[in-house]
Order: C-alpha cells, then sequence, then structure tokens
C-alpha cells in the first residue's frame, strides 16, 4: 500500500478547511511556499489536482472537496483515540472484588485522589477471573494471600488479614432466641459469601463444632450480599471483622461467640501485580497509599 506523503496530506487537509495556504501555513508553522510545494507534491502522487490557483487565491476542485472531510474526519480520529491511549497510559487500572471494592477500597479512594492528583484511577469492581490476574489488562488487584497456584511472575503484598466469626441481627436473637453454644448454631440458617463454603468450615475446624453442616444453608456471590441478608435477619454469617466493621460496630450484626475468631484459610487480604510492573511510580504509590491505610 503506497499512501501520499503524511505531511502533504496534512497540509492539504490545513488549507481545505483554512480556504486557503496562508492560514494553513500560520497553522502548522510553515512558509506559504512549502504548504504550495506539499499540495502540489500530493496532487502529483494522485494523479489530479486538488485546488484551482487564480488571481485572488485558490478554490478546491470536486477532487478536493471529496478528499477533505476524508482526511478531516481521519485525523480527527487519529487524535481522539491517541489522545485516549495516552491518558489511559497513565491511569492506573485496579481490579477489586466487590465486597473489598464497597467496604474497604471505595471509601478511601477519594484520599489517594488527593495525594496523587496526577493519577487518573480506572476501578474495575469484579474478581481477577478464571484465569488469574491479567497484567495486562490491570497494573494492580486486589485478592487473597493463599489463592492457589497463583504465577510466579505476580508479586504479592499483604494488606491486612482475613479474621472471621459468626454474626448474626440482634432481630434473629430475638426470634430464635440466642445460642449458648457453637452447636446451637445447628438451628440456625448458615448464609455463605462462595458456594464453596470454606469460611465456615474453617471456623467449625479451629474450634471442633460438631453437628452443625457447613455444607447448609444459602449461598450469595459475595460477602457484602451475604452480609445484607444477615442484616435482615436471614440467617448468621461468617463476618469478616475488618470488611463488617461497620455492622460491628453499629449493632446491625452482633457476634455470637466474640472470642471465637480464626483467621480465614485463604489468609488476608492482599495486593497483586507483576514483577515488571510492581516498581512502576504510579504502581508504587498505590502500594504504599494502600499499606499506609491499613496502620
Amino acid at each position: 500500500m503506497r499512501l501520499p506523503p503524511l505531511n502533504a496530506l496534512r497540509a492539504f487537509e490545513a488549507a481545505a478547511r483554512h480556504g486557503g495556504f496562508v492560514g494553513a501555513a500560520e497553522e502548522l508553522h510553515v512558509t506559504r511556499g512549502a504548504i504550495s510545494r506539499q499540495i502540489k507534491l500530493l496532487e502529483e502522487h494522485i494523479g489530479t489536482l486538488l485546488f484551482r490557483r487564480h488571481g485572488k487565491g485558490v478554490a478546491l476542485t470536486e477532487a478536493g472537496r471529496r478528499l477533505q472531510p476524508v482526511l478531516t474526519r481521519a485525523f480527527g480520529e487519529i487524535l481522539a483515540e491517541t489522545s485516549r491511549i495516552g491518558t489511559e497510559a497513565s491511569d492506573l487500572r485496579i481490579i477489586c472484588p466487590p465486597a473489598t471494592s464497597i467496604r474497604w477500597l471505595l471509601p478511601r479512594l477519594e484520599r489517594f485522589r488527593a495525594l496523587h492528583p496526577g493519577i487518573g484511577v480506572r476501578l474495575t469492581t469484579d474478581f481477577v477471573g478464571p484465569y488469574g490476574f491479567d497484567a495486562h489488562q490491570y497494573d494492580v488487584g486486589f485478592s487473597v494471600t493463599h489463592w492457589p497456584d497463583r504465577p510466579g511472575e505476580l508479586k504479592v503484598e499483604t494488606l491486612f488479614p482475613v479474621e472471621v466469626t459468626p454474626a448474626c441481627a440482634p432481630s434473629l436473637l430475638a426470634a430464635q432466641g440466642r445460642p449458648e453454644r457453637p452447636e446451637d448454631l445447628a438451628r440456625f440458617l448458615l448464609l455463605h459469601e462462595t458456594p464453596r463454603h470454606a469460611d465456615w468450615r474453617a471456623w467449625l475446624e479451629a474450634f471442633d463444632v460438631r453437628g452443625v453442616d457447613a455444607g447448609s444453608g444459602s449461598d450469595f456471590p459475595n460477602l457484602d450480599m451475604a452480609a445484607k441478608a444477615a442484616t435482615l435477619g436471614a440467617g448468621v454469617v461468617m463476618a469478616d471483622l475488618a470488611l463488617n466493621r461497620d455492622e460491628l460496630e453499629s449493632g446491625l450484626l452482633v457476634k455470637l461467640f466474640p472470642e471465637m475468631v480464626c483467621t480465614s484459610p485463604t489468609g488476608g487480604i492482599c495486593l497483586i501485580a507483576s514483577r515488571d510492573r510492581w516498581d512502576d511510580p504510579k504502581v508504587a504509590a498505590f502500594r504504599e497509599w494502600a499499606v499506609a491505610e491499613t496502620r
């Protein structure tokens, strides 16, 4: 594909838009003669006149009138897309699961923006997906420390532990009575943040609780929805002491066995990023800020 010279196309488009060579010369910071030579070069390349010269100036030919809007549109699209790409390249692209986004990141994110106004933030509220963290699509992600088969090219920094304990709404206790022993949880509906029921299994095993079926109860897509159901009196949720802090401190959720707290088998909430971007200035700034927010 033998395209016309770019400088000649730019000169013609500017001259056609300005209705003459003088305005084009001023816009492109060249002489009027340079514009004239570039347009002549383009006409020779195409094989037809684009301007008719006359004593009072120049006028577009039919061919010139057809070519101008094509070039104006093309240059406009090039400018828009390159500007968009440049802006996106300077943005920090984050992926964060729903519960962590809503309960930890979003309430704090304005503080990061205030500290780093030059860093744009593009947040995707989602899990990293079945194939793991996509370092081409995101700069940094939130995950759990003990993610199975995590690729070696990813670095990890734990922010805070995931500590859990059963909790429910006061209305549920009023209706069903407070359990005196952990084994009494067998008469309550268990609420799960995932179909794996890992936190309930871990807690029951940690305290050797017998007679409670960790596989029973209702499953939800994430902790946020499970916790919301618990505040409505639907059942007992395995509350995260960090992510459910608001409900626990406000009394919307009540710890059933306050001294019986265990660490989730998935470990803590952590940041992940590819090794080659770990020390990128915008990633490093976000990491340092996130760690400081946990202190």
